[in-house]
């Protein structure tokens, strides 16, 4: 079948979607290419994994490194091997968009990828990504209440603008993606410089005007070549029909018995996650007390201990909703308790301890040479990171048992949420020029602990000495609602029970002066505007709250370093001078570290970076690297060796890799016959700088030393050592000197 294509201009540039011409046996396919980026998104369904109470949906954004005509940089293994944490979080932007879209009933795997196959260096390949999967599957048969469409917006001289190049978000200061339709917000992920809360609106209002005409872009490759979608409503066969009733039943017979119940569950506030958890386990126990009266069978009684869960979900949203009151009898825009403390880890350069209810963070800050930064080497990016935030999420958090296998993807996204979020307010290399890790453990989570890990590493991070600019702090806000009464209602500081159908998990972080970071994801078809402006309200207040508790214990940075972090000091040198320090195969650099037991960082541009916990060390390899690369100065003395002797005169090394020559002149007061007769190679001398010439030879001498030297005419004058004298009179090429 020809390939199809169909195009529209978007941000200036040309977005085109191809059909009909790859990966034809997936159950949805296409190409899409923006600028001269393309990736290939496919969505395919099997069949229904048996036993599982969740809808199994896969999401991955594989990076090819001939897409960007690499290969990739390691010596030992040229093959993409695991994904990159990039692609992983481009993976989990693409999956938080459209799993909302899908019936949660839906047992059948689903597997959506996205390969990029060309990448041009200048547009980012994630946004792309998203609309095609949204194609993908709006003209695939598998079951899906989509489309959506996604846009990134950035600044560009103080203006918004969509679709930003890898320039304008280093330097627009906001990064943000939004994916829905023109008036629904499903997902955002953003970080920004301090941007107030209206211009971060303003920014979202801005992108969601650009989705129409990207959606109706879908919208006409569905017309024109979409499948006709699968009912998953509907049974496979009178056996699952059977089955189906079966459970509906049982159900019903579950809500009916626990509505009675209504006036007893959450009566009284219920503060503690434990309480909670006792409370339905209670609710579940007398429900099957009464198995044999409802008439639930052995079989059908995990289909009922769910219907409880469901059933507390339900009711938790109707008491927001109708009573304006929480489960742990908080109000609706009420954080819980909140506890700080810093300095608890004696070793650690930085600590710091973060309590929000029974969500609790123990983040520790170290600092390293630059040398420690991280080597990234990706298809997007080559560089270098300085700043890297690790958070561990280990079972016993939520009390429960299970072998730790290394970070996963929910790891990795909720690391980089929050290191997202400190960015903005790190001082730059030239005044901090450490590199800078923060490590977050989760030691309890019920609610946000990636806020938590946010407001732990600002704690560290201060503990620690790094000069922030201000103090980071953020807040996870949840939602209770009921779509077809259009009901909503934001709810600040969300926790286990309230994170249900319905709900949302809007997380914002930042300091007093405004946002650094954003991230939602919703249970729902997608935001209402005015929910989305009452969240931003409403977290403000919460983040304030909480900044108020965190400055309480420890309001800026500690003046000093801890004294087990190492120190670091830093000057420039003239960058002509780096191949002095490094020496051959980098056999100086290697003798001085050796020497001095530091560790010595050289910029391209000649800033010198040393390293050491010990002062006396730090001072002896800055004092030989100086040394090494000092400029020679008129009137200046040295104590220098003797390398070569010729008829005219002599040839001094006053410096590393710096040689000046005493003329037969200067040699002395009285008349020298010849050089040898005083001189002899490998002789240490003391000598004058007097004269540096236009060509920037070093002309020393011995005589002007004396004290019984008086200049004579004859001395002022410029040395016509370019004239030749003899068979060598002249000094020689530059190259000899």
């Amino acid at each position: 079948m020809k390939e199809q294509k169909f195009s529209i201009d978007f941000a200036g540039r040309k977005m085109t979607i191809g059909v009909n011409q790859l990966a034809q046996q997936a159950s949805g396919s296409c190409t899409i290419r923006f600028g001269d980026t393309v990736a290939l998104c496919t969505a395919t369904m099997g069949g229904v994994r048996e036993g599982i109470d969740y809808f199994p949906l896969s999401v991955d954004f594989e990076e090819r490194m001939y897409a960007a005509g690499r290969i990739k940089g390691s010596r030992f293994m040229k093959r993409e091997g695991r994904p990159t944490d990039e692609a992983i979080l481009s993976g989990r932007l693409i999956d938080r968009a459209i799993r909302p879209l899908f019936s949660h009933q839906i047992r059948n795997e689903v597997a959506v990828v996205a390969t990029v196959l060309s990448h041009d260096q200048e547009n980012d390949a994630d946004i792309p990504a998203l609309i095609g999967a949204s194609c993908a599957l709006a003209i695939s048969d598998i079951p899906w209440n989509g489309p959506i469409a996604a846009v990134r917006v950035g600044k560009r001289e103080g203006e918004f603008v969509l679709m930003p190049t890898y320039s304008d978000m280093e330097t627009g200061g906001l990064d943000l993606v939004l994916a829905g339709s023109s008036d629904k917000t499903i997902m955002v992920e953003a970080g920004a410089n301090r941007i107030p809360e209206q211009e971060m609106l303003a920014a979202i209002q801005f992108g969601n005007k650009a989705l129409t005409d990207l959606v109706n872009l879908i919208l006409e490759v569905q017309k024109a070549v979409g499948k006709t979608k699968q009912d998953s409503a509907s049974p496979r066969d009178e056996h699952e029909a059977a089955r189906r009733l079966e459970v509906q039943a049982v159900e019903k017979k579950v809500f009916d018995f626990l509505t009675t119940k209504r006036g007893s569950i959450f009566v009284t506030p219920m503060k503690s996650k434990a309480d909670r958890k006792l409370a339905v386990e209670q609710l579940k126990s007398e429900l099957g007390a009464n198995f044999d009266a409802l008439a639930i069978g052995e079989a059908d009684r995990e289909i009922a201990n769910q219907a409880v869960d469901a059933f507390i979900e339900s009711e938790v949203t109707r008491l927001v909703l109708e009573e304006k009151r929480r489960a742990d009898g908080r109000a609706l825009d009420e954080v819980r308790p909140i506890g700080v403390e810093v300095g608890l880890l004696p070793r650690t350069h930085g600590s710091g301890l973060f309590d929000r209810g029974a969500t609790q963070v123990l983040s520790s800050a170290t600092l390293g040479s630059p040398g420690m930064e991280q080597t990234l080497d990706t298809m997007e990016f080559q560089g270098k990171k300085r700043y890297f935030h690790h958070y561990n999420f280990p079972s016993y958090s939520v009390g429960e048992t299970r072998s730790n296998r290394g970070p996963g993807r929910r790891e990795i996204g909720h690391g980089a949420l929050a290191e997202r979020a400190l960015i903005p307010v790190l001082p730059k290399k030239d005044d901090f020029p450490y590199t800078i890790r923060v490590v977050s453990e989760v030691l309890g989570s019920n609610g946000s602990s990636s806020m938590g890990a946010t407001c732990g590493s600002t704690l560290a991070l201060m503990d620690a000495g790094v000069p922030i600019l201000a103090p980071v702090a953020g807040i996870a806000m949840g939602m209770a609602s009921d779509e077809k009464t259009n009901r909503y209602q934001v709810i600040t500081d969300l926790q286990d029970l309230e994170d249900g159908e319905g709900g949302m998990d809007f997380k914002i972080a930042g300091t007093r002066d405004g946002i650094t970071a954003v991230q939602m994801d919703t249970k729902t078809s997608g935001l209402p505007w005015h929910v989305v402006e009452e969240t931003f309200a409403q977290a403000k207040k919460a983040r304030e709250f909480i900044l108020d508790q965190m400055e309480e214990i420890l309001a800026k940075p500690r003046a000093e370093l801890s004294p087990f972090a190492p120190r670091i000091q830093s000057f420039h040198i003239n960058p002509e001078k780096i191949r002095d320090v490094i020496g051959p195969g980098g056999k100086m650099i290697n003798e001085i570290i050796a020497e001095t037991n530091v560790e010595i960082d050289i910029e391209d541009d000649g800033l010198v970076m040393v390293t050491s916990a010990n002062a006396e060390s730090m001072e002896k390899a800055i004092g030989w690297i100086k040394q090494l690369t000092r400029e020679v100065k008129e009137g200046e003395t040295f104590e220098g060796r003797v390398t070569r002797i010729l008829d005219f005169g002599a040839f001094v090394e006053i410096l590393p890799r710096v040689e000046g020559l005493v003329h037969i002149s200067e040699l002395a007061l009285q008349r020298v016959e010849k050089v040898d007769d005083i001189l002899k190679v490998g002789d240490m001398i003391k000598v004058l700088v007097y004269e540096i010439d236009a060509m920037g030879r070093v002309n020393l001498s011995i005589k002007r030393l004396d004290p019984n030297y008086k200049p004579m005419e004859r001395d002022n004058k410029p040395l016509r050592a370019n004239k030749p004298s003899g068979n060598n009179g002249s000094r020689g090429p530059r190259e000899q000197r």
